[in-house]
């Protein structure tokens, strides 16, 4: 039996709410993988190689930084504010590609409160620092969750990142796509409605047919705009500027379809139980 017949068997049978669509699209950073971990780990491990650990900087605090001001420049172009001179998010990481983002990690290495502890780097430290973006892990929900709505129906990602580090990712976590899908692929970045189009129409399966997933309230917003059916899944502090248990499903008052807790409530919504 191939795989699209066992998932026509499995639709067949499911029960849930969520029974008759037709792809699920998933964001990946905080959405699928727990960026803040690995990274701030790699990021003690490279200060403490020059014997700055987390007892003398706040590692953690770096971290957020570089990710604060990676949201502040795919946003700014996603939304139509700012042009990019790339969409290849390893560059983004790297260096200001918009002239007002000052936090990337070639300006964020030199500012005073950081240029202290970290003017001992070498430019392979940083090139290798900033491939830790292409090591995370999953969730504890993500490998489990996704592997077995996958069983039912088609599941991909939709993700600012570029097409190298979502592969690698995909790899490193064992995330079981049935496609990766990378904004850089459309010359733009989300919340870009073309981002979420595009990603429909290479799937076959039309906007009101599809399923967005995200822990972003900014990027479920852009999907529902299309027709998208939405889920929220809120991960520890994920999204920016919202309070946790904050986003409520429309059943609640909110403005999304459905909020679930993990990965196992959103096959629970195609299944039922």
């Amino acid at each position: 039996m191939s795989s699209t017949q066992a998932k026509t068997q499995a639709q067949a049978k499911a029960q849930g709410p969520l029974k008759d669509v037709g792809a699920f699209i998933f964001d990946v950073f905080g959405t699928v993988v727990d960026w803040r971990t690995n990274v701030v780990k790699e990021v003690t491990e490279l200060g403490t190689k020059y014997g700055v650990g987390p007892e003398v900087a706040n590692w953690a605090q770096f971290a957020q930084e570089w990710r604060n001001a990676y949201m502040e420049s795919v946003l700014s172009v996603g939304s139509g504010t700012a042009t990019s001179a790339s969409y290849n998010i390893d560059i983004v990481h790297r260096q200001a590609s918009i002239p007002q983002i000052h936090c990337l990690l070639d300006k964020l290495v030199a500012k005073p409160e950081w240029a202290k502890h970290t003017s001992a780097w070498t430019e392979e430290d940083k090139r290798e620092l900033t491939l830790a973006w292409h090591r995370l892990g999953g969730w504890p929900d993500s490998v489990q969750g996704l592997t077995e709505l996958k069983k039912d129906k088609i599941i991909v990602s939709l993700s600012n990142g570029n097409m190298s580090l979502l592969i690698d990712m995909a790899r490193h976590a064992k995330l079981p796509w049935d496609a990766v899908f990378s904004t850089e692929l459309f010359d733009t970045f989300k919340p870009n409605a073309k981002a979420y189009l595009e990603t429909a129409r290479y799937i076959s399966v039309p906007p009101n047919k599809c399923v967005m997933v995200a822990a972003h309230i900014w990027d479920l917003r852009a999907a529902a705009k299309l027709g998208m059916t939405t889920i929220y899944v809120p991960r520890p502090d994920e999204d920016s500027g919202v309070k946790f248990g904050d986003i409520k499903p429309k059943s609640q008052g909110g403005e999304v379809d459905y909020v679930v807790d993990s990965f196992e409530g959103i096959v629970k919504l195609v299944r039922g139980g």
